[in-house]
């Protein structure tokens, strides 16, 4: 019997399967074509064998790790939510999935990582408390250091100019998005009728996290609680298609088990990690060590020999006669 495929993706939170938008897609699109995967939800991208979130590992083409390409090995694979579509609706879809990237994603990128006071009070903390240590003390600030290069490409040379009048535009050009979505929606069960297709699970994994989270400053999340055909949208899927996966997997909950699939919260690469963390924590200290001046390298008298002896020695403060 072959080996299920295998989805590295962040963990879940916020009442959540995943915090991470791309993460989310993935995982929804598979829950709504009925994709045989092995879920490993992990708290740090090194665990993943790519060594990015989210990561489809196959028994064909290796590990795929953008978004698209991993649901469109999906659909290879005769998992496609968009089977029953017809050529109209495969054009709308199109054309709302690059509205989102083109409107809506800057401004989840700048709610969640750019903006001060969400970055430092939840974002930031969420992930400093989930990342294993000694990670979670850099791997944060390498994420929102990421994060705003990212955003400083989608807004192009004009970022840094105008960084305020900017930042008016986007997050009213996503106010917009957001109103168009509700209308296109209506009452509708999704987006094109009573059966999910590829994309609901755009539109979930953007509006979810937005939706979920406890922002400090809540400016966009506002507005889209006023959309109440969205918001009942967004529960609807998750009561739906994970009773289970609001972060935390109740210890009562039937689990799935055996090679066919199905959701698993095991590390596969646990001891490896535990030796990483290790070493990256010796190497911190013993960086740390040398940078204060507490243990230096110092350089003895010419031997016999001609060589010169290494000491490594701890320097002791000196005391007052």
């Amino acid at each position: 019997m072959a080996a299920p495929m295998e989805l590295f993706c962040w963990a879940g939170g916020w009442g959540l399967p995943s915090v991470d938008p791309d993460c989310l897609a993935v995982l929804t699109y598979a829950r709504f074509t009925g994709a045989p995967l092995k879920v490993h939800r992990v708290s740090s991208p090194w665990r993943s064998p790519s060594g990015r979130l989210p990561a489809l590992k196959t028994r064909d083409e290796g590990t795929i790790s953008k978004t698209q390409q991993i649901i469109t090995h999906l659909r290879k694979q005769k998992y496609n939510a968009d089977f029953d579509l017809s050529a109209t609706q495969g054009a709308d879809t199109l054309a709302f999935v690059s509205l989102l990237e083109e409107k809506l994603l800057p401004v989840l990128i700048h709610t969640f990582w750019v903006d001060a006071k969400n970055y430092v009070e939840h974002t930031r903390k969420w992930y400093a408390e989930t990342i294993p240590f000694p990670l979670n003390f850099f791997l944060p600030n390498c994420m929102h250091k990421q994060h705003v290069e990212r955003l400083q490409l989608m807004w192009g040379d004009g970022y840094m100019e105008d960084e305020e009048k900017l930042e008016k535009e986007l997050y009213r050009d996503a106010r917009e998005c957001l109103t168009l979505l509700s209308q296109r929606l209506g009452s509708q069960k999704f987006f094109f009728g009573d059966s999910p297709a590829s994309l609901d699970a755009f539109v979930f994994s953007r509006l979810a996290p937005l939706l979920k989270a406890k922002l400090p400053n809540g400016k966009l999340q506002q507005h889209l609680k006023s959309l109440q055909n969205l918001c009942n949208y967004c529960t609807s899927i998750l009561s739906l298609y994970f009773p289970w996966d609001g972060g935390d997997l109740p210890t009562s909950a039937p689990r799935v088990g055996g090679a066919e699939g199905g959701d698993t919260e095991e590390d596969p690469h646990k001891r490896r990690n535990q030796l990483l963390s290790v070493l990256v924590g010796l190497a911190a200290m013993l960086g740390y060590a040398f940078l204060s001046g507490i243990v230096s390298i110092q350089r003895g008298a010419v031997g016999p020999a001609g060589r010169q002896p290494i000491a490594l020695e701890e320097e002791e403060e000196e005391e007052e006669e």
